[in-house]
């Protein structure tokens, strides 16, 4: 009796099948496709277009077999390939100070993080100076992102142009007042009201500040806010001298406000926690000052050593998880209402880090202060 010969498992066959489509690729030197993918799953090349859009509708079955090919014969979506259909890039460009990336790179570990659960891939722009926005408007142009978050002060020109080009922008943790445009900041000049009434409520008097580069408009909100608030408090006018944010000018900061005054300042303000932290091994190393007992010394930020244990600054704390958030947010929904979003500002409070290095008055002393 003759024997049916039994056919082999399905499975085999597609296994088989992708093995040798493989094998053709490789003798043409070329990469695979997704219609190579949908020859091999016999679907169209469509369902293995939608079976790699997060999303988007296609059956378990169909979705299975498309992996199932996709695995076989390595193939790796190409995205390039993918931002003609769609028309998107799936990019959004990110301008960062090369300072605020150094001494605090935490915004843009939140923002590369946010913007990436949404299905975004970060190109990263760095700037020497926020002046610098101009110089770089034309990469971003020619990489054709779909937005851009710029951590930097921006013209009316430069917001008209992103605008005119119809390209979504936030900018990040910058005060553009008067302007209209999407953002998303911490409230700077509150936090240096903040810092100054609470000092000034546990019965500082005579201020120094070391106050950071002219240009960064960070630097300048926050010597604003405790300037004010000084004045507001009847005290004596601060003595300001500048930095350029780096441990360095924190300690050369310290030595130009002992000069000018003839004496230690009860309390010194630094404008990041690096010149603070300057300023505080040269007050305790070097000079012998007693911080907190004969002065206090104060920063912004609460970078990470700031919290260790030799130093335990105080400082005020941005709520960058929760801006990084907003800005992803905001963002996204710019791009996908193409254009017709209403500008929006967002802005959060800081949070005072009590650390050992300041006398600062219970909340409820400060208060009667304000």
């Amino acid at each position: 009796m003759r024997k049916t010969k039994t056919p082999p498992p399905a499975e085999n066959v597609a296994v088989a099948r992708a093995a040798e489509y493989k094998a053709a690729v490789v003798r043409e030197n070329r990469r695979v496709t997704s219609y190579d993918v949908a020859l091999v799953a016999g679907v169209s090349q469509s369902a293995v277009s939608r079976c790699f859009k997060p999303g988007a509708s296609v059956s378990p079955a169909t979705y299975a077999r498309v992996m199932k090919a996709a695995a076989g014969l390595d193939y790796i979506p190409n995205a390039a390939a993918r931002s003609l259909i769609t028309r998107r890039s799936n990019m959004v460009a990110v301008v960062m100070p090369h300072f605020a990336n150094v001494y605090s790179p935490e915004a843009l570990a939140e923002l590369s993080q946010q913007l990436t659960r949404r299905g975004k891939r970060v190109l990263l722009f760095t700037i020497q100076q926020e002046s610098d926005v101009e110089h770089i408007l034309g990469d971003i142009w020619q990489y054709q992102v779909d937005g851009a978050i710029i951590a930097a002060p921006v013209s009316d020109e430069q917001v008209q142009e992103f605008e005119r080009r119809g390209l979504p922008l936030v900018v990040f943790n910058r005060n553009l007042r008067g302007r209209t445009v999407n953002s998303v900041l911490c409230d700077h000049y509150e936090a240096g009201r903040m810092l100054a009434t609470r000092l000034a409520a546990a019965g500082h008097r005579q201020f120094g500040i070391v106050a950071g580069p002219d240009a960064p408009t960070v630097a300048a909100e926050r010597r604003m806010g405790a300037c004010d608030r000084l004045q507001e408090l009847g005290l004596p006018p601060p003595v300001v001298v500048g930095g350029q944010f780096d441990y360095a000018s924190g300690a050369q900061g310290l030595r130009e406000i002992i000069e000018r005054l003839g004496h230690l300042p009860d309390a010194v303000i630094c404008g990041n926690d690096v010149m603070a932290l300057g300023c505080l091994d040269l007050a305790r190393h070097e000079l012998g000052i007693d911080v907190p007992g004969t002065m206090s010394i104060a920063g912004f930020d609460a970078i990470e050593p700031a919290s260790w244990l030799s130093c335990n600054l105080t400082t005020l704390r941005q709520p960058m998880h929760k801006m990084a958030l907003a800005a992803a947010d905001l963002l996204t929904s710019m791009i996908e209402s193409h254009g017709s979003h209403l500008a929006e500002k967002r802005t959060f409070a800081p949070q005072l880090v009590e650390g050992a290095t300041a006398r600062l008055s219970p909340i409820g002393d400060a208060s009667l202060a304000a």
